[in-house]
């Protein structure tokens, strides 16, 4: 075969190639261990859920998935060090509503989020709830609202860093209640759990399955939750909403991402595991318990809840005029 049919069959072959070859590779992936990046610190929601799915996408895949914390910058420094690896599949990040309120609250960072990584997945959601160290002579919400009202930027709380979920939760309190308390960012969640327990700091939003077994064993006391309705795991404990701040609502979602350029088949078959394992009857029976729920989407569906939920941090950064 000759001339312009020749030329029409080898661009063809050209062109069928790489996606023979991206279609090769996610048959034979994964073949090594799979690294999970959590930017967080240990022991937080995060890190927690990216050790459980791991644990369920090493029996499904039978290679190992391990977690590294790469703390510090409010989740940045981790999710640069994902976005800068290789586009393999071999090197995933855990990410939060974190990430998606940094690309307005930290404009100096070095990537973009939906420019040098790509979205796989979504995983949860959880409630947050409020709560303050028992020293604190506020029994509810509307009491700790009053007492904020009457010592203005002498009261404090904790976040795990700066543009985390607790800390845009802990700033649209402040301007939704009408008070002034310095936010005191720490390096993670489990150093933030520690200053309100310790009594360093007087409040704290934390997520509800992270902070359930310190209101139980009454280290703080839990004044109100953040979702629309109650959380099944506290339902003594009344809502923002009902309790003095109408309309507030706050939530963590977690989810996982890969640098960009990793092949839509490896994405895709990562897709599938993930929404297998959330819907497992044990992985179900632990997150109700917890006051967690599982988010199932493609990867289309995710990019396009990344991109939304961009924009509405965007909008609540421009409100609150806060700055990195």
């Amino acid at each position: 075969m000759t001339g312009p049919r020749f030329a029409l069959a080898l661009a063809a072959t050209l062109l069928a190639a790489p996606n023979l070859a991206s279609q090769s590779l996610a048959q034979d992936y994964p073949t090594r261990p799979i690294k999970i990046i959590v930017p967080f610190g240990a022991g937080g929601p995060a890190d927690v859920t990216a050790r459980l799915i791991g644990n369920v996408l090493q029996e499904n895949f039978g290679q190992p998935f391990v977690v590294e914390n790469r703390t510090g910058a409010g989740g940045v420094i981790g999710t640069l060090e994902a976005a800068k690896s290789q586009p393999d599949g071999y090197t995933l990040l855990m990410m939060s509503n974190t990430q998606t309120a940094n690309e307005s609250l930290v404009p100096q960072r070095k990537y973009e989020l939906m420019r040098d990584l790509v979205p796989i997945a979504p995983v949860n959601s959880s409630d947050l709830v409020i709560v303050v160290h028992p020293s604190v002579p506020a029994k509810t919400l509307q009491e700790f609202i009053v007492l904020a009202k009457s010592q203005p930027g002498k009261l404090n709380y904790a976040s795990s860093g700066q543009g985390t979920p607790y800390h845009m939760a802990g700033e649209l309190f402040k301007t939704m209640a009408g008070i002034d308390v310095v936010h005191v960012p720490y390096r993670n969640s489990g150093e933030a759990r520690s200053g309100v327990i310790g009594g360093q700091v007087q409040m704290m939003i934390d997520a509800v399955p992270a902070m359930a077994p310190n209101i139980a064993e009454n280290q703080v006391r839990a004044l109100a939750t953040t979702g629309k309705a109650r959380s099944s795991v506290l339902p003594n404990v009344p809502t923002a909403s009902e309790a003095g701040v109408p309309g507030y609502e706050a939530t963590i979602w977690l989810g996982l991402m890969a640098p960009a350029g990793t092949p839509k088949p490896v994405i895709d078959k990562l897709n599938a595991a993930v929404n297998a394992a959330i819907k497992r009857p044990d992985i179900v029976k632990l997150w109700t318990e917890q006051g967690a729920v599982a988010m199932s989407m493609t990867p289309q569906e995710f990019d396009k809840y990344l991109r939304s939920d961009i924009v509405k941090w965007a909008e609540v950064v421009k409100q609150f005029g806060d700055k990195p």
